[in-house]
């Protein structure tokens, strides 16, 4: 797996979840559908009028998420970017181009309340359910920070394979200390719950 199959990925699915928050800091998720991948770059609009809008203004973080049939789920994080009135008129046309039906959403210049965001930096979380062990990737995009998530076992870790021998995946390999393949983990946690000398941390 990498950034460009993800991707190509996300534009096979076409429909994507946004998450933000509101101004009370409750989550807000919607399905957009009006999106162009440039490169790494991801375009999406929505009216300058709606509440995503104003909280893309706000705080300018969200989260998407797309989901295919292989139970694959794609996650990117990051937060957006506002356009100039030139680019912002460039890349309405080209939304507009690649999804007519907009033109009945918003025929003429009504177009013109639409606003274009712009995802430049972010990070991607892949995780695909449908293999054995379970397939699980990160990657960074943009100068976006690497993630740092999942378990790791210390030095207190005493090799007596109780953690490999409760890992749902068979993630974890043997070794001075024992060894999780992030690779495979489900991140569930299961291991450190067992782990009799408290070897096992959450990262």
């Amino acid at each position: 797996m990498d950034v460009q199959t993800c991707l190509t990925k996300l534009k096979l699915v076409g429909v994507l979840d946004f998450a933000t928050v509101d101004e009370e800091g409750a989550p807000q998720v919607r399905n957009i559908s009006a999106i162009h991948f440039e490169g790494t770059d991801l375009y999406f609009l929505t009216a300058r009028g709606k509440y995503f809008a104003s909280q893309l203004r706000a705080d300018g973080r969200v989260q998407i998420l797309g989901y295919t049939k292989y139970k694959e789920t794609i996650r990117l994080s990051g937060r957006v970017e506002t356009l100039t009135e030139a680019e912002q008129k460039k890349w309405r046309d080209v939304l507009y181009r690649e999804q007519p039906y907009l033109e009945n959403v918003y025929p003429g210049e009504t177009k013109n309340i639409d606003e274009i965001y712009v995802l430049r930096a972010y990070t991607i979380s892949y995780f695909c359910l449908s293999t054995r062990p379970i397939t699980r990737a990160y990657f960074s995009v943009g100068g976006a920070p690497e993630i740092r998530r999942g378990y790791r076992i210390g030095d207190d870790c005493i090799h007596c394979g109780t953690c490999q021998s409760v890992c749902p995946q068979g993630a974890i390999t043997e070794g001075e200390p024992f060894v999780i393949d992030r690779s495979h983990c489900l991140e569930c946690g299961n291991c450190m719950e067992h782990c009799p000398a408290g070897a096992i941390e959450r990262y």
